[in-house]
Parts: structure tokens; C-alpha cells; sequence
């Protein structure tokens, strides 16, 4: 299998700037004129709706643009102190099989949070990456979201991705219902007192996804 091209933006981009390079990137790829990529990337405070996304949970927007999107899921935030990773893969050349994708998503951020030493895991029921809180029990779990996926998939070529809380501003969430989930709340590296820089966790992540697609990255 060709190696997955590996592009990290120095700047922040635009959402919708973002969509149109990935439909761009995503035809390409399908027509074999490109090679599969990574992007990463951090975007301009914003929300997101997912396709499955209510009115009701767009609770405060706080003046932030509020971005519809044909990616799977509902509201999420986007900003400054959160690395997003948008992936293009041609799943004919893999595997045809898009649960097994999204569960190599979820993997893939398992194994970037374990070279942090953080247990975060899946959820039953719940979607994305999760971790418990300091005084959680099995008869009164406190669990926090630190990682989203959503994704879109396109004549079998992926896009849009997931995203991982770094260090972003955790206040903007109380504006949305996270994901569809009151009952847990969001929390970030930084919450749980790990001190890493983006480029640290963009190196956890290159290697995590190395693992995970078994596939070599090489950079744009």
C-alpha cells in the first residue's frame, strides 16, 4: 500500500476552506490522481452540526458561526487548542468496511492518549473517546469526553475525521449539547494536567496512526 501523505497546517483554517480542499482532495483521490492523506489542522472558535444534529442542542451559540456539515454525528466545537485530523483514505484499497474504519479511528486515538499514560477508552452507546475522572466509581462514574469522530465517506473515500482536545477553551462547550450527551461533560490534556505542545501530540498521533493503519506516513 502507497504511503498516506501527512499535512499540519501552521495556521488556523477556515471550516469552510477546510471542507472545499478535502472535496477536492477526496475526487482526486478517487480518480487515483492523488495519494490517500492526514491533514492537520486547528480551526477558528466555531460549531459544527452533524447530520444528526437537533435545534435543541444548539443551546447558546455565544456569537460563534454555526457551520452545517454532512459529516455523521451532532454539534460539535471547534477552535484554537484542539487538533483536528481530517483523514483521506480510499477504503477499496483497505477494506470496504466503514465500522471498521471509525473502530480504527477510535483506536487510533486509544493509542495517542496511552503515550500520554491516560486509560481513555470507548463508551457503549457513546460516541468518541472517553475518560474517567479522579473519584469515579462503577455505582457513580464521572467520565468526560477528550476526543470526537465524525465522519463522511464518499464513493468509498473517507473524510472529516476527529478531533482531540489539547488545550482549547473548555467554556464554549456550555453553548452546545456535546455530541447529543448532557449527562457527561468535555475535557482536554491540559484539564487533566498534561503539559504537551501541539507538535508532541502531532508526533503521538503520526506514530499512533502508523500503528493503527499499519501504512507509512510521509509528509505533503
Amino acid at each position: 500500500m502507497s504511503a498516506v501523505e501527512w499535512h499540519i497546517s501552521a495556521t488556523p483554517v477556515s471550516y469552510g476552506e477546510a471542507v472545499a480542499a478535502m472535496e477536492r482532495r477526496v475526487a482526486m483521490i478517487r480518480l487515483g490522481q492523488a495519494p490517500e492523506m492526514v491533514w492537520l489542522l486547528e480551526h477558528p472558535p466555531l460549531f459544527t452540526a452533524g447530520s444528526s444534529a437537533t435545534d435543541a442542542e444548539l443551546v447558546d451559540a455565544r456569537g460563534l458561526p454555526v457551520h452545517p456539515t454532512g459529516r455523521g454525528g451532532r454539534y460539535t466545537y471547534h477552535g484554537p487548542g484542539q487538533r483536528v485530523a481530517y483523514v483521506m483514505l480510499d477504503l477499496k484499497r483497505r477494506n470496504s468496511d466503514v465500522r471498521a474504519y471509525v473502530r480504527n479511528l477510535e483506536e487510533w486515538l486509544v493509542r495517542t492518549l496511552a503515550r500520554y499514560n491516560l486509560g481513555a477508552g470507548r463508551r457503549a452507546g457513546r460516541v468518541g473517546i472517553w475518560v474517567a475522572r479522579e473519584g469515579s466509581t462503577k455505582e457513580a462514574p464521572r467520565e468526560d469526553k477528550i476526543a470526537a469522530i465524525g465522519v463522511r465517506v464518499r464513493r468509498w473515500v473517507t473524510y472529516h475525521g476527529v478531533s482531540l482536545n489539547v488545550d482549547p477553551d473548555l467554556a464554549h462547550y456550555a453553548g452546545i449539547i456535546p455530541c447529543g450527551i448532557a449527562e457527561h461533560g468535555v475535557t482536554s490534556l491540559m484539564d487533566l494536567g498534561i503539559i504537551t505542545s501541539m507538535e508532541e501530540v502531532d508526533t503521538a498521533l503520526r506514530s499512533a496512526f502508523e500503528e493503527v493503519f499499519e501504512t507509512e506516513t510521509v509528509p505533503a
